[in-house]
């Protein structure tokens, strides 16, 4: 650790002093704090006699989700099993968050919500509890939605979105058209993050959806350079969602959440496809020594009926994982189902191996490579 770093989680332990000094606060939050900071004294590790035993914190990635997944998971369940309390933190449960976590021995999240990949990334690293398949369901699932360590929780996908007012010409079909900027000209969005994004380059590169894993890294690099000077890269969901309210891109690589969500707020000029999108499934995962323990698999379990999953695309346009949702899913709203028979069967499903294997290190070369 460098002495910057040092000084810096320093100083977030004092702010965090100061801002307690004098206040009760609810142990489990307080030692979540400082687990975050990586700053855990040996004394004040939690075990399981410290934690609430009633208590179910699950982490998402905040924004609309909070008090969706309130509503449609944790009250229900704190209703039908009397005595827990299952709450919904906002909070991000990133990577390094979880390792701080765990290897602290001060783990006060229980149930994160993540990916496939990253399940078996990080159960690689023995981070995270392996599955009770004996409380969760293997059979609502299909097998390339779950993994050792993670349990599918929806669908969600990176789709070619686009301005028709702003392009005044003919529709882009698929990725070809995207990087088709003498047709199609005007700036375009891509993520600065590999998901999603090297697969798109491959398919406009003329590579069959069902040849695109192992990705040839080198030839989706070479194809994204094409159009970097054409490309305002995004960083989060909101970001992507303004360049096109700004009216800076005409057409971008976003998340199918944020083109619906688009399309509402500014007008149905907004379009998207499925046609080539890269289809990805959340994940429930749980972190190593939770203090939860068995009710955090009984929450992952509640979460796979399919009626709840289409209440959540509902509300926030995540698809449905259990297959058995489809046909809940009202006819108007089918053809924005990234997970329906028809989209599916478009799209490009992610190698979940091929990321938790290659992840890091490519992501290095891409940042590298969009920078330079």
């Amino acid at each position: 650790m460098t002495n910057e770093h040092q000084e810096f989680r320093d100083d977030c332990l004092a702010i965090l002093r100061q801002q307690t000094e004098g206040k009760r606060v609810h142990r489990r939050r307080f030692l979540q704090a400082l687990a975050l900071l990586g700053a855990i004294p040996a004394g004040l590790r939690l075990t399981p006699a410290h934690a609430a035993a009633s208590e179910i914190v699950i982490v998402n990635w905040g924004g609309d989700a909070v008090p969706a997944y309130d509503a449609i998971w944790a009250q229900p369940f704190n209703a039908a099993n009397p005595g827990a309390k299952a709450l919904i933190n906002g909070s991000g449960p990133s990577s390094g968050k979880i390792k701080a976590m765990v290897e602290s021995g001060a783990v006060t999240w229980d149930v994160c919500d993540r990916t496939v990949p990253a399940s078996i990334e990080l159960g690689r690293q023995n981070l995270l509890e392996k599955v009770d398949w004996s409380i969760v369901a293997q059979d609502k699932l299909r097998p390339a939605h779950r993994s050792d360590w993670g349990v599918g929780a929806y669908l969600y996908s990176f789709v070619l979105t686009y301005d028709a007012k702003a392009l005044r010409g003919p529709a882009p079909k698929d990725w070809k058209d995207f990087w088709n900027v003498k047709d199609f000209p005007g700036k375009r969005t891509l993520r600065n993050n590999i998901e999603g994004m090297l697969e798109a380059a491959l398919l406009a590169d003329g590579v069959p959806r069902d040849k695109i894993y192992p990705i040839d890294v080198d030839r989706a690099l070479a194809k994204i350079k094409e159009i970097k000077q054409h490309t305002i890269f995004w960083t989060t969901g909101a970001e992507s969602q303004q360049l096109f309210r700004n009216q800076e891109v005409v057409m971008g690589n976003i998340w199918h959440t944020r083109s619906m969500l688009l399309a509402k707020e500014v007008g149905e000029h907004i379009k998207f496809t499925f046609e080539g999108g890269v289809l990805f499934p959340g994940a429930w995962i749980v972190p190593k020594g939770n203090p939860a323990k068995a009710r955090a698999w009984q929450f992952v379990a509640s979460a796979q009926d399919p009626k709840s999953q289409v209440e959540l695309f509902k509300r926030v346009g995540n698809g449905p994982v259990n297959p058995a949702a489809a046909a809940m899913v009202p006819a108007e709203m089918k053809a924005l189902d990234c997970g329906s028979p028809e989209n599916f069967a478009r799209q490009v499903a992610v190698d979940n191996e091929w990321y938790a294997e290659h992840y890091a290190a490519i992501l290095a070369r891409y940042l590298d490579a969009i920078a330079s």
